[in-house]
């Protein structure tokens, strides 16, 4: 990618645990180092409370993320305490989210997108998005993305009377 080739390790392992945990920008931005390690390796499996609906929800962090983040980590040296991706005026506290949101706007126009139809919500539906169409599995993505209510799921992920369709017609008996 563009950022491993410019050897942007803070973008890249934003971008990267952005994606595998489908995580509210919200949490994402709050987590500590701690919360993603034991004994100062990354875990592949991560249990969260979330701060909007209090509930909890798991992910995972592939390979390729942790060992993005190890870089991260290392890099910066960051303690357990810290937060994973600090604020770049004052280390003690979580990036804001107006400038996480002004990288995701910048990745986009660096990818000759519009940024105006992407935003910090875009990373936590891609992952979602793409299993769902692998494996129209909603229930699985509901628990994947901590909805309460099904029809939340639903409506997230856009299924439409198009896609019921296409799965209905798809059925042989």
């Amino acid at each position: 990618t563009r950022l491993e080739l410019e050897h942007n390790i803070a973008e890249l392992a934003l971008l990267n645990l952005a994606i595998d945990s489908k995580l509210r920008a919200c949490d994402l931005l709050h987590l500590q180092v701690q919360d993603i390690t034991s004994a100062g390796i990354i875990n592949s499996r991560v249990r969260l409370t979330q701060r909007k609906t209090h509930r909890e929800v798991q992910f995972e962090i592939t390979p390729p993320t942790q060992h993005c983040l190890t870089s991260w980590l290392l890099e910066q040296r960051l303690t357990a305490e810290d937060y994973l991706f600090p604020s770049p005026r004052c280390a003690h506290q979580p990036m804001s989210y107006s400038y996480y949101r002004a990288i995701v706007k910048n990745w986009a126009r660096q990818l000759g997108q519009n940024s105006e139809l992407y935003g910090t919500h875009s990373l936590r539906r891609t992952k979602a998005t793409l299993i769902y169409r692998r494996t129209k599995d909603i229930r699985a993505i509901q628990i994947l993305l901590g909805h309460v209510k099904l029809d939340n799921t639903v409506r997230y992920l856009g299924v439409e009377i198009e896609d019921a369709l296409r799965i209905s017609e798809s059925i042989e008996m």
